[in-house]
């Protein structure tokens, strides 16, 4: 059995996902408590052990990411709880990470919790995706991500990141370090994890780290670091040219 800890300050959530689980996944899951803020969740934590975190954000004496970087283990999945928060959302998805929208959807929550369940025994790195997560919601300058292939999880600065290219339902990213992370994410899906002033969707197939580019020619064509070319859309160009050299 998989021991899962609700760490909320909404004492109906945690009601909510304790039902949940007990309808969904009583066979897999066994609660072994509760906590309604970061102090109380910590010494939880150290006394339960769990193998999954139920976490919320934003609690009357702390966040999520303040209770992480305290408690002493991280030897469990989180599934985050929130409610609509760009900053955060956008930090727990850069960290590759799972969250549960408030008030929870059914159908959400039994995908989160079964991807859990799929990835127990797992190698997930969750200290490292957690220590990415916090860095973008704690505003930490050098931003990193979080890319998964299948056989590697890579912690990468942005500013590494010369392009990224799209083929279908594959992402290509292109790095100083000449070495090619190929993800099985659309490039939507990437444009949502990267700095908006900084990536430029120049074309329907391609971002640009605009802190890479050199110049703009005549056919239409981007020559950034390391003499690689990238397309730029008629579509999007006056827009990629502006938010590069304006």
């Amino acid at each position: 059995m998989i021991k899962a800890l609700i760490i909320d300050n909404e004492a109906h959530i945690r009601a909510d996902i304790r039902e949940r689980l007990h309808e969904h996944f009583d066979n897999y899951i066994e609660i072994v408590g509760e906590a309604e803020g970061v102090t109380a969740g910590i010494t939880a934590i150290a006394s339960f052990q769990p193998d999954l975190l139920f976490l919320d954000i934003h609690m009357d004496d702390g966040t999520g990411f303040d209770l992480l970087g305290q408690s002493s283990s991280k030897v469990f999945d989180v599934i985050f709880i929130t409610g609509f928060d760009h900053h955060a959302i956008k930090a727990i998805k850069i960290g590759a990470l799972d969250y549960i929208l408030k008030p929870v959807d059914d159908d959400e929550f039994k995908e989160a919790v079964q991807k859990a369940i799929d990835n127990r025994n797992k190698e997930n790195n969750i200290e490292k995706l957690i220590e990415i997560s916090s860095e973008y919601f704690k505003g930490v300058e050098k931003k990193r991500v979080i890319l998964k292939t299948a056989d590697t999880v890579y912690a990468i600065y942005e500013d590494d990141i010369i392009y990224c290219r799209s083929d279908g339902n594959y992402t290509t990213f292109y790095t100083l370090q000449l070495e090619k992370i190929v993800v099985s994410k659309p490039l939507k899906q990437i444009e949502e994890i990267l700095s908006e002033n900084i990536f430029i969707r120049c074309h329907q197939s391609y971002i640009v780290n605009k802190k890479h580019v050199l110049k703009y020619n005549k056919q239409g064509v981007l020559i950034v670091n390391l003499d690689f070319k990238v397309p730029v859309s008629s579509r999007r160009k006056d827009y990629t040219l502006k938010k590069i050299f304006d």
